[in-house]
């Protein structure tokens, strides 16, 4: 970035007002211990087709000590992974949003989970949401899956609807309410000059430390009510042969994903079927890991990894192709990847859904739901909503 000056120690004590009133860039990323919060960046990547690979394959002078800041920290969109897989992307209804962007920061603050921020902004925000598909048109969607998954051209696939409205918010105090409403271990937010990202993303795509490597796949999605708690939400997702397949599908595809950059039989799955619980919902949740080969590289990890499954379907290929024949919305961010990347060549990523992007002054919410042989196009209609419920209740 032109004009980069060594920046000035934050008052911790109120550093979130602060670095609002700055106007600087920043990112806040969820940690074990709290927060990450990121700022005062050097450089800003603007990634394309076109500089992409070089990005991924670009090697860092390491030095005898490293600092917290030595990484670069964005997103990858969906679009560009698609391209860097070799799927194409027909012509689609675009906002021309960035296909991605990373950053070179020089401060890093660790924060504690209650964040407070002094909200005082009155910006306008339109409580009213549009989806871009209704109910009939998701059915007819739905249906022609179907009958794809019967011909044996997809086994699952995952439907997107968006929700948008036009809003000038303020994204550090929507973050500030959702992470103490909806805590998630993969939460973020990115807040720059003319965009603003949201996340309370629970699912954790792939974790690099060492020759090791994990990621946690999430399928299976359960409403919570009084009368559920975490129990009974493990009982229900055990006895339901549609989340149990749906689940097993996903895990198959993830290990399968892990074993093309793994040592042969390092790939184990660590925690099999637990639950895990949130502000509206219950999610099945198993732990995958293995053991990299020798001369794997990152852009080997992310081409193997990237888009996650999860949240596509499976077989991968396959189902992004027709995926992206049936969207005739560009995903911007939804299902794309938030992270970072050390010099050391540690990474973490987790995988964009449950997200707010604010572009130009208009929200937008992504959600899908997955389509098996069993699934009911009602259910899994409303169970989009459900998904996008906690962001959607920060506009009230």
């Amino acid at each position: 970035m032109q004009g980069f000056k060594q920046p000035r120690k934050l008052d911790k004590k109120n550093y979130l007002n602060n670095i609002s009133n700055s106007k600087k860039p920043f990112i806040i990323y969820k940690t074990n211990k709290g927060f990450d919060l990121f700022t005062d960046f050097s450089k800003k990547i603007i990634l394309n087709n076109r500089n992409i690979s070089d990005f991924l394959k670009r090697k860092y002078n390491l030095k005898k000590k490293n600092k917290s800041t030595d990484l670069f920290i964005g997103f990858f969109g969906y679009e560009l992974l698609n391209n860097l897989i070799g799927i194409k992307i027909p012509k689609q209804k675009s906002i021309n949003f960035s296909k991605g962007i990373f950053y070179k920061p020089e401060t890093k603050i660790n924060l504690k989970d209650n964040l407070i921020y002094d909200f005082k902004s009155n910006h306008k925000v339109d409580r009213d949401f549009k989806i871009n598909i209704n109910q009939k048109s998701y059915t007819k969607i739905f249906d022609r899956f179907k009958r794809k998954i019967r011909s044996g051209q997809t086994y699952q696939i995952k439907i997107c609807t968006k929700y948008k409205n036009k809003s000038q918010i303020d994204p550090l105090d929507f973050f500030c309410r959702l992470t103490n409403t909806n805590l998630a271990p993969e939460a973020f937010m990115i807040k720059d000059k003319n965009y603003s990202i949201i996340s309370c993303s629970p699912e954790s795509l792939i974790n690099k430390q060492g020759s090791y490597i994990s990621t946690k796949p999430i399928a299976g999605t359960l409403r919570k009510t009084k009368k559920i708690n975490k129990k009974k939400a493990l009982n229900f997702f055990k006895n339901n042969i549609k989340e149990t397949k749906e689940h097993n599908m996903i895990v198959d595809m993830e290990r399968n994903d892990l074993s093309k950059i793994c040592i042969p039989g390092s790939v184990k799955l660590k925690k099999e079927k637990s639950v895990e619980e949130y502000k509206d919902l219950y999610h099945y949740v198993s732990l995958i890991s293995g053991k990299l080969k020798k001369k794997v590289e990152n852009i080997d990890i992310i081409k193997a990894m990237m888009p996650g499954g999860s949240v596509i379907g499976c077989p991968k290929i396959s189902t992004l192709n027709l995926l992206n024949n049936q969207e005739k919305e560009n995903r911007n961010i939804y299902t794309g990847s938030f992270g970072f990347i050390k010099f050391n060549g540690d990474m973490r990523f987790n995988i964009i859904i449950r997200s707010i992007l604010n572009y130009k002054n208009i929200s937008e919410i992504s959600v899908a739901s997955g389509v098996v042989i069993d699934s009911n196009a009602k259910h899994e209609f409303n169970e989009n909503f459900i998904k996008a419920k906690a962001l959607i209740d920060l506009y009230k």
